[in-house]
């Protein structure tokens, strides 16, 4: 299929508006990657032909929500900034969406086939505030790039995905190591300047005044979007967490799965 094909394939499914509902997200105050998650999610309930408005006042959003729509096939029919307010507006295209014929990268104008669909895969080793947040931001924008998302906690991370409270019997060594690690998101610390925890305390308020998820809220929205969390068996048994300890829906396995899954993608990262 050419360029031009796919030009006149939106334009004639432009056209045909008589069944179309308009859905409005107010995403203004969200942070990166909050507006693309709550598009995603809108657009995914979403009907073909109707069309999700959405407003946001997150300064990378009109140049986010342009590569997103080509990316994901996506026709965006409207976008304009005024006064600190971006506007946009995106149709749920039924003939790009069903059929797949065509998909546009925003980066290079070539065509891609968008039934290749691509794994993204993350090894998640650090236990720090900052780069778990960091992880998960980077998951969920990928999720809504229509990736299939692997995180593979081991060592450190895995207190990521550790509850707060659970009762489960220890030898002694294991006990030494449940009590010298933090016990899930809200005992994380961050990496630098964290002062005896002032500095962890400072940035969960900035993040608070600046209306950017918490950790807690983003583990919740990745598992929502289909993120897959692995925990490495290796680790659990070395550092003595069990499996009762983790927070529900995390998979448990070892090196070998986490490597058949990178295989099969075109992103992979070290965090």
């Amino acid at each position: 299929m050419e360029l031009n094909d796919c030009k006149d394939l939106r334009a004639d499914v432009n056209n045909d508006s008589e069944n179309t509902k308009r859905i409005f997200v107010d995403a203004r105050g969200l942070q990166c990657p909050g507006p693309i998650a709550r598009v995603f999610e809108e657009l995914d309930k979403a009907n073909y032909g109707d069309i999700v408005e959405v407003m946001a006042t997150d300064v990378g959003f009109s140049k986010d929500i342009s590569s997103w729509c080509a990316r994901m096939g996506y026709n965006l029919i409207g976008l304009t900034s005024e006064s600190g307010v971006i506007k946009a507006q995106i149709e749920k295209n039924e003939k790009t969406d069903i059929k797949k014929e065509c998909l546009i990268n925003s980066t290079n104008s070539m065509l891609i086939n968008p039934q290749d669909k691509k794994k993204a895969t993350m090894v998640v080793f650090s236990g720090d505030l900052d780069k778990a947040i960091a992880s998960f931001i980077i998951a969920t924008g990928a999720a809504s790039m229509g990736k299939e998302v692997t995180m593979f906690f081991t060592f450190w991370g895995l207190n990521i995905l550790r509850k707060s409270s659970s009762r489960v019997e220890k030898n002694g060594i294991e006990k030494m190591f449940g009590m010298m690690m933090p016990k899930g998101v809200d005992k994380l610390k961050i990496s630098k300047m964290n002062m005896g925890g002032i500095g962890t305390k400072l940035i969960k308020l900035v993040m608070k005044n600046k209306n950017v998820d918490d950790l807690g809220f983003m583990m919740s929205r990745a598992q929502k979007m289909g993120v897959k969390f692995v925990a490495c068996s290796m680790s659990m048994d070395i550092m003595g967490i069990k499996a009762e300890e983790l927070v529900d829906g995390v998979e448990i396995a070892g090196v070998a799965s986490y490597l058949s899954e990178a295989e099969e993608g075109n992103l992979n990262l070290f965090i």
